[in-house]
């Protein structure tokens, strides 16, 4: 694992940072919890690299709040690039071609 920041899926709703917290405390010591609120994922930073790999191990496909939830190594997005025109819609860069 290159990173101690874990990615969190398939949260429920109800699932609280507190509660997050603890559960992954039960696989070594926790820095850091964010849940993106109404999007069903968040984020667990871990001590070290080495506890957060013991946590995806133990806890990838564990139960919370009556979810099987996943864990993963945390990755930066990828920033995607627009396929048209900066502020245009892709019909309207069609329509502007045609008329070429």
């Amino acid at each position: 694992m290159q990173t101690n920041k874990l990615y969190v899926g398939n949260l429920s709703y109800q699932t609280t940072q507190d509660g997050l917290k603890q559960k992954f405390a039960e696989s070594g010591n926790v820095v850091s919890v964010t849940i993106l609120e109404g999007k069903g994922f968040g984020f667990v930073e871990m001590e070290s690299k080495e506890a957060a790999q013991k946590a995806k191990d133990e806890l990838d496909g564990s139960e919370l709040d009556g979810q099987a939830i996943r864990v993963d190594e945390a990755r930066p997005q990828k920033r995607s690039g627009g396929g048209g025109p900066r502020g245009g819609r892709r019909r309207d860069f069609r329509d502007k071609r045609q008329r070429w």
